[in-house]
């Protein structure tokens, strides 16, 4: 296999960064895209010195970019307190279930009791 040269960085980045822009867009809307896209090239700008080889970098980018993509979305996660929030059920758990107190009691005391018959076998 022929060697391919690393192209400079700036022929990279006019090479991909239209596409890489569009698949940004199309993940996760023109807001957020413009922040992904500079982190995008930021993290292959601090990487692009140590490839070995030129080939396959359209792939690269797209790695680079779907990893800030999922970055992206995992902050987007709704906190805790929205979470909480959304509770509306203050019921025990038993009691939404049918039951009552001494039964949940004598279920989970009646649980323990099997498990701990199985540690000993």
């Amino acid at each position: 296999m022929d060697a391919v040269t690393v192209p400079p960085f700036e022929r990279f980045y006019e090479t991909w960064s239209g596409e890489i822009l569009a698949f940004l867009r199309r993940r996760l809307g023109p807001a957020e895209a413009e922040d992904a896209f500079q982190e995008t090239f930021l993290r292959a700008l601090r990487g692009y010195e140590r490839l070995e080889h030129g080939r396959d970098l359209r792939a690269w980018a797209y790695t680079i970019a779907a990893r800030v993509t999922i970055d992206t979305l995992r902050r987007r996660r709704p906190t805790s307190d929205a979470a909480e929030g959304a509770a509306t059920d203050t019921r025990p758990a038993y009691a939404a279930l049918g039951s009552n107190a001494d039964a949940a009691r004598q279920a989970a005391s009646s649980g323990i009791r099997r498990l701990r018959r199985k540690e000993l076998q």
